[in-house]
């Protein structure tokens, strides 16, 4: 199950956010909840081809192999990033719509300026 947010839901400091649209909410950010999964995202994030293979995400984490394609299926579960297989390896990046759209249901609207 892929959690798409993109289209659900208006900045929380806007309107009341309806009960299904703060369960899909809730799926997404408890992805994120946890610091290995943020650091994988933020090196998926700021990788200089836009995507990178798992097996280099290994070291930057301090994690095995196995914990690291955990996290990484969680974060895929969730919708914030894509993978595919090349040969036995598989190559993750994120899915910028997905954080934008999380990105904008936290803003808060600026005060005009005079």
């Amino acid at each position: 199950m892929v959690l798409d947010v993109s289209q659900c839901c208006t900045p929380l400091s806007r309107d009341e956010i309806a009960a299904p649209d703060a369960a899909l909410l809730a799926e997404a950010f408890k992805a994120l909840g946890d610091p290995v999964r943020l650091r994988l995202l933020s090196l998926l994030a700021t990788a200089d081809d836009g995507e990178v293979c798992a097996c280099d995400l290994v070291e930057p984490v301090g994690k095995s192999q196995p914990t690291v394609s955990h996290h990484l299926k969680v974060l895929r579960d969730a919708g914030l990033v894509t993978a595919s297989k090349r040969g036995v390896n598989i190559w993750y990046a994120v899915v910028p719509e997905q954080l934008e759209a999380l990105r904008g249901v936290l803003s808060v609207p600026q005060p005009a300026r005079a």
